[in-house]
């Protein structure tokens, strides 16, 4: 189990899907009702951590339940794809992931004579509306390299896991809007559709005042709503004033959300320009230092975060080499 690196996908996915009532909506939408209607809604509970691998993370976000199913423990794991393009081998990590979390199980609970079951569910959602490949199987045993022939004798050996997949990029937005969402849950399906990369929230955003409206009556109205707008200002490309616009029309607390907002994307511009100009100083003194700088060591400086720069600067006075400043 493994703690996760946020990206802003991943963030607005956590901050609304990690409290139950959200992540039951959709869950319950999604999955079969033969399924749905034998677990206890009243006993989900989020679990810790995170079981993607830390080269996926900016791809997939997952959240895993405990919860009961026919009077029996069993998990919901619901890992959420925010790239357009669909994972061909989704079904093998979906295997590695719950053999994962039967193994933390097993740890937790030494004398467990049992394995619970856990449902494996896949939300695929695209801002472009690319749709899940049918070309990328939901079974892992259609990812085998195996005949007919042979795949008919193995038979019975072979793994048969297969996973639920709600592909939301093959509805449209009125599709959307009929299903039976928390407004939280409903804005983050949405918002994922139409605000990366949006220049016209703004104007889009109106036909959902409503849902935006009803996230005033949640628990964190306040904490709701700035993480709304960091998403859309981090992944859209609208004017401030255009969002302020809508915004105001949502009540207090969304008034205070996006002064707030505002207050902190000024505060970060500000981290950002001096750290900026922390960097381009360091650029100078090792051209002074150590003569006409390689492309790939400018690059490895200003991608390094800020506690790097520092170290690299104070060294910068003693160091003879550049292999001696990175050591």
């Amino acid at each position: 189990m493994t703690e996760q690196r946020s990206n802003p996908h991943d963030a607005y996915f956590r901050k609304v899907m990690s409290r139950p009532a959200n992540a039951a909506s959709e869950l319950r939408a999604a999955l079969p009702e033969s399924i749905s209607t034998r677990l206890d809604w009243t006993s989900l509970h989020l679990q810790p951590g995170s079981f993607v691998h830390s080269d996926l993370r900016n791809r997939f976000s997952d959240l895993l339940f405990r919860t009961r199913l026919d009077g029996h423990p069993a998990y919901v794991y619901l890992l959420m794809e925010h790239q357009s393009s669909s994972d061909r081998f989704m079904a093998f990590r979906m295997l590695e992931y719950m053999v994962a979390i039967w193994r933390q199980y097993l740890i937790d609970d030494e004398k467990a004579k049992t394995l619970p079951a856990i449902i494996p569910l896949v939300v695929h959602n695209t801002a472009d509306g690319t749709r899940w490949s049918p070309a990328h199987p939901t079974e892992l045993a259609d990812l085998l390299d195996l005949d007919s022939a042979a795949r008919a004798a193995l038979g019975p050996h072979l793994p048969r896991l297969k996973f639920l997949l709600d592909d939301i990029a093959v509805l449209d937005l009125a599709a959307l809007r009929e299903r039976d969402l928390t407004p939280a849950a409903r804005v983050l399906l949405i918002l994922q559709r139409i605000a990366p990369r949006n220049g016209r929230l703004g104007h889009d955003m109106l036909d959902w005042l409503e849902d935006l409206r009803a996230l005033d009556t949640g628990p964190d109205s306040l904490g709701d709503y700035l993480t709304v707008l960091t998403y859309i200002m981090t992944v859209g490309e609208t004017a401030e004033a255009d969002l302020a616009a809508v915004f105001e029309r949502l009540g207090p607390r969304a008034k205070e959300a996006i002064v707030t907002t505002a207050e902190i994307i000024e505060a970060r511009g500000e981290a950002r320009g001096r750290m900026e100009g922390r960097v381009e100083a360091l650029l100078e003194l090792m051209t002074a230092k150590f003569g006409p700088l390689p492309d790939a060591v400018a690059d490895r400086t200003r991608s390094a975060d800020p506690a790097q720069v520092r170290l690299w600067t104070a060294r910068v006075l003693t160091a003879t080499t550049l292999d001696e400043l990175f050591a």
